[in-house]
């Protein structure tokens, strides 16, 4: 049964011993980062933390609660990220009916997806018992927002799921987009010219400029001193809605790599199995979650950008300081005794990676149809996902490696992964020992390795441009003579079944613990 509210999600975190209380009093500058950094790295602690008396604040913060791949799926409600990749599957690849009972066999199916849409309520929302709107009162001040990093400049909310829609079609949007808080009424908006709300931002633009006259070239790379606020506008609006503590179903569909059309509460509602319960804004056009914790509501203006940044991210470095658009806050709606929510991020593993391997094991089946012959795939913590990529393939002729760096290299969000490396499909793509036996064993570097440029993430700092760069593949398949290796290829050594089975049975007679 689909959660409620995140406070669900908290009674079934305690139920299974995934949660600590910590009613010692705490500050939100820095020292909740530190203790949540130590336990995300620790084999012991490791638990979804909810301080409960912070400095200065009645808020409690909840933290670290994706944290480990139990609380994940906990989060999801499913006892294997697989199964929801199993439910995907099955709707990207359906059965032609080719028969009356075929047809019945689809039913549940159908069924299913017909639960996805969100569903509008006008009773009294949750996240709107109370409402303030006057900048004179406490607003963001009320927030226990967090300082990560001793560089960081200010305090960032971090876990926002940030609701924007698209000017010319209306389609919503949902993001997940840091926010340094500038004053009481007022943060940065820190996206990107690849993120989807950047996207709805620009649009905007695009509207204003006048049919006949210049259009927009290029969107502006925010981040860099070099971009201008620009002087063509009026000054025109996008209205945001920043969500804070929603069901946990809401939150990941946030951070999700969903193409531009797709609805993240549709998204949220087919992982929840159970619609999104939705209120309208108090103050935007927009529509948010009902049960919320806090919703932070407010506008970007088009003629106006600042500073943002430096902060401590998850690449474990410092991404410089840029300008962004600013993120007006005309109202803060929250339920009575709200709970904040956010995370930190920095060197892995943090709260993030479990997020990002929901994401690689829940759209590999997505890849697998792009990409049919890919088997398996590893986006490891080291690589902070977009920096690199392990894939297992069905190797079937010549170059069949390079092909599938290029078609990965076109897909969305992973034209940023800086480093490919293909193995055959035997290859357990989540050892890493194993995957550096391959490499270092299979690979010719001049016959090998495919280098290519294009766009890179914008985090990454080692890019010679803003976003652009290198990127390389590494091929550690089996050579054959059609590519160019004239010489025989060793066999790999594994033991026959027959022998690992005797030693398995006797095992224990030997002596030995059981290895599980």
């Amino acid at each position: 049964m689909a959660y409620t509210d995140l406070r669900a999600f908290i009674r079934i975190l305690e139920d299974h011993d995934e949660l600590i209380r910590i009613s010692e009093p705490v500050s939100s500058d820095l020292e909740i980062a530190e203790i949540t950094d130590r336990v995300s790295k620790s084999k012991i602690n490791n638990k979804a933390l909810l301080f409960t008396n912070v400095k200065g604040y009645e808020m409690p913060v909840l933290i670290n609660a994706f944290g480990s791949m139990k609380r994940i799926c906990l989060a999801l409600e499913t006892p294997s990220l697989d199964e929801i990749a199993e439910r995907i599957r099955h709707l990207v690849k359906p059965k032609v009916p080719e028969s009356l009972a075929d047809k019945l066999s689809m039913l549940p199916m159908l069924m299913e997806v017909g639960k996805f849409p969100p569903k509008l309520t006008q009773q009294k929302a949750a996240c709107q018992e109370v409402v303030i709107t006057n900048p004179d009162q406490a607003m963001l001040d009320k927030l226990p927002i967090i300082r990560c990093w001793p560089d960081d400049p200010a305090a960032f909310i971090t876990m926002p799921a940030i609701v924007t829609r698209d000017p010319k079609s209306g389609i919503r949007n949902i993001g997940m987009y840091r926010l340094q808080k500038y004053d009481n009424a007022s943060t940065g908006m820190h996206w990107h010219k690849h993120h989807d709300g950047a996207r709805n931002f620009e649009e905007l633009r695009r509207q204003e400029l006048p049919k006949n006259g210049p259009q927009l070239d290029e969107p502006p790379n925010y981040g860099t001193f070099q971009v201008k606020a620009p002087t063509n506008t009026p000054g025109k609006k996008l209205e945001v809605a920043a969500v804070l503590g929603a069901d946990p179903a809401v939150t990941y569909a946030a951070t999700a790599p969903l193409p531009p059309d797709i609805d993240e509460f549709v998204f949220a509602g087919f992982l929840r199995k159970s619609p999104v319960r939705l209120v309208k804004c108090v103050t935007v056009d927009l529509e948010v979650p009902a049960n919320a914790e806090i919703v932070i509501e407010g506008y970007v203006d088009q003629s106006e950008l600042r500073e943002e940044g430096p902060f401590g991210d998850h690449t474990g470095f410092y991404s410089p300081a840029g300008l962004f658009p600013v993120f007006h806050v005309t109202a803060i709606t929250h339920r009575q005794n709200p709970i904040y929510q956010t995370t930190i991020v920095g060197k892995p593993p943090q709260e993030d990676c479990y997020l990002g391997k929901a994401t690689e094991r829940i759209f590999l089946p997505l890849l697998q149809t792009l990409v049919p012959e890919i088997v398996d795939m590893n986006l490891p913590w080291e690589g902070v996902f977009h920096n690199c990529a392990i894939i297992a393939i069905d190797k079937r002729y010549p170059g069949h490696a390079r092909k599938v760096m290029s078609a990965v290299w076109g897909l969305g969000q992973m034209m940023f992964t800086k480093f490919i490396i293909i193995v055959e499909k035997h290859v357990n793509v989540h050892d890493l020992s194993e995957i550096a036996l391959h490499v270092f064993g299979n690979v010719d570097p001049k016959r090998d390795m495919m280098m290519v440029e294009g766009p890179l993430d914008i985090l990454d700092h080692s890019a010679p441009g803003f976003g652009y760069g290198s990127k390389v593949g590494f091929d550690a398949t089996r050579k054959w003579a059609s590519e160019g290796h004239s010489r025989g290829w060793p066999e790999e050594i594994i033991m026959n079944d027959e022998t690992k089975e005797l030693v398995t049975s006797r095992w224990r007679q030997y002596g030995f613990k059981s290895e599980r």
